[in-house]
């Protein structure tokens, strides 16, 4: 019987462009940098539940962006189409709104965790 794998995905590649579009840049929110420190995967994901369980923020994301749409293989042989169509999505999760009232965006600028679901402290 023979194994068929799974092609390998850019969940990663989302995290890295994630940082890259809000946390590595010059003009990037110093309060952002630490939140982004203090609670890494629970930007996206619930902490203490498994990695595919997403918070609010995770699952507006996954709205625009999925990882079936970006092999790895096509990311690294198109880097700047990889970028520009991740910022693209990045962009419209930031538009939708958190369960309290507030756009993603909103809560990232002031330097807040942009789900109130993440389930970390």
């Amino acid at each position: 019987m023979a194994l068929l794998a799974s092609p390998a995905l850019a969940t990663s590649d989302f995290n890295k462009m994630w940082k890259e579009k809000y946390i590595t840049d010059d003009d990037a929110n110093e309060d952002l940098k630490k939140t982004a420190r203090k609670h890494g995967c629970y930007i996206c994901h619930v902490s203490k539940q498994k990695k595919d369980v997403r918070n609010e923020y995770g699952k507006a994301v996954n709205k625009f962006l999925k990882a079936e749409d970006y092999p790895k293989d096509w990311v690294k042989a198109n880097p700047e189409e990889a970028r520009k169509k991740i910022f693209a999505g990045l962009d419209e999760a930031a538009k939708e709104k958190s369960k309290d009232g507030d756009t993603f965006g909103d809560k990232m600028k002031a330097g807040k965790v942009p789900a109130v679901d993440h389930g970390k402290d």
